[in-house]
């Protein structure tokens, strides 16, 4: 026999923890929703930390006055008003981490800053703590990462016109701060172990592409190359690679992965992948009952991409956290969750976006524009099916292919519905 729902635990402020408490208002949930948080801060939007945040670019003033004011104080990163928040009548729990579940007294175990210990009950949960920054080994000061409100207002308070940055690795925040730093007349260094950035996310073809993007900006980007040290007194000076020489470094930010937070989930039965995700069904549901993960650590079957996938996508966050509301809810009635991945980036005043699964391709066609105009769509497949689709400067035409994607698409009737392609 189900569990009756009078109590639901959100474990994560974030964008997935938001709209899961939002979903569940909206399919009609009325009792009790508890929100929890690690970060002191209200839900906020995480994209912009790594552009409009550290340039001040289309950010205007704080609400609280002109000037330069601290980053929570922006209109531009919330992801809801306070009355709409409050709308919702959550039981707001922020500055509280989660330690430990226990799944058969349907308990969660939070520990504030002071370490004081606490539980909350549930009679659902979804699991959305998402991930933190992985930190390089050192104790230097002036070495960073960019995952939250409070490294983006270290990280801005860093950036110096004249001073040289270096960007340790080439994924898409790591590219995005690059771009900002010149924005700020930053001389920056872009250095990254693979062979083309973005190994993991799109087709080396389409990531030389995004090379000489950064190049035609000013960045001087290193690949191959690898990091083995950082140097200087107190604070870094030296960026030291493996191939024994150093760049010249005032602020250093890298972006070199996550951990997942879900450290807490261990022995709770709970499943639990090598990478430290959620192993999720279909549905979004995890092993134990009534306990549903969305976010950057859910991990589930995706029927068209030939087994399971993980996505750190603002998009994903948002749409898996409403169905896994939407499923937590609906008990017998559930429908599997399946988008069409999407992801965008903004650099150097372009905007990128992906659509579906840019990588492994075996195939790769720009079939509007040119990769040299720096305007383009680009499809990639992969065993005789369209898999992703990757647009340049190129919003509309990108979009209006998402269709062949809610489906398999075989690669020859995707390009005829390009017109052929080049």
């Amino acid at each position: 026999m189900r569990h009756t729902l009078n109590d639901i635990v959100i474990v994560g402020a974030g964008m997935a923890g938001l709209h899961a408490a939002e979903a569940l208002r909206g399919n009609g949930f009325d009792g009790r929703i508890t929100l929890i948080g690690d970060e002191p801060h209200r839900p906020y939007s995480r994209p912009p930390l790594s552009k409009e945040a550290l340039t001040g670019i289309g950010m205007g003033a704080a609400e609280d006055g002109p000037g330069p004011a601290p980053l929570a104080g922006h209109r531009a990163l919330r992801l809801r008003d306070d009355d709409a928040v409050d709308a919702l009548g959550l039981d707001l729990r922020l500055g509280r981490r989660a330690t430990g579940l226990d799944t058969r007294r349907r308990r969660v175990t939070l520990t504030g800053t002071g370490g004081t210990a606490e539980e909350v009950g549930y009679d659902g949960l979804i699991v959305a703590s998402g991930a933190r920054a992985r930190r390089p080994d050192t104790g230097l000061d002036g070495v960073h990462v960019l995952r939250t409100l409070d490294d983006a207002e270290a990280v801005r308070a860093a950036l110096a016109p004249g001073g040289h940055a270096v960007v340790v690795g080439a994924g898409f925040v790591g590219a995005e701060v690059a771009a900002s730093a010149r924005a700020v007349g930053m001389e920056v260094t872009l250095v990254e172990a693979a062979a083309t950035p973005l190994t993991r996310v799109v087709d080396p073809r389409i990531g030389r592409v995004l090379t000489d993007l950064h190049r035609e900006n000013g960045v001087d980007v290193r690949l191959g190359a690898g990091v083995t040290g950082f140097e200087g007194h107190r604070r870094v000076e030296r960026v030291r690679l493996a191939d024994g020489t150093t760049i010249e470094a005032s602020l250093v930010v890298a972006g070199v992965g996550v951990h997942l937070n879900t450290e807490w989930l261990r022995g709770s039965g709970v499943d639990l992948l090598a990478d430290g995700s959620v192993a999720c069904d279909e549905y979004a549901a995890a092993s134990v009952p009534d306990v549903y993960a969305a976010g950057d650590l859910a991990n589930w079957p995706h029927p068209r991409y030939g087994g399971r996938i993980r996505l750190e996508h603002w998009t994903n966050a948002s749409e898996q956290a409403e169905a896994a509301a939407r499923n937590l809810l609906a008990g017998r009635g559930r429908t599997p969750f399946a988008p069409v991945p999407y992801f965008w980036s903004d650099q150097y005043g372009m905007k990128v976006q992906l659509l579906g699964q840019g990588a492994p391709a075996d195939r790769v066609a720009f079939v509007h524009g040119r990769p040299e105009d720096r305007k383009f769509v680009a499809f990639l497949g992969r065993g005789g099916l369209l898999t992703g689709i990757l647009g340049l400067r190129s919003t509309p035409r990108t979009m209006r292919y998402r269709p062949l994607l809610e489906r398999p698409t075989p690669w020859e009737e995707a390009l005829a519905a390009a017109g052929g392609g080049r």
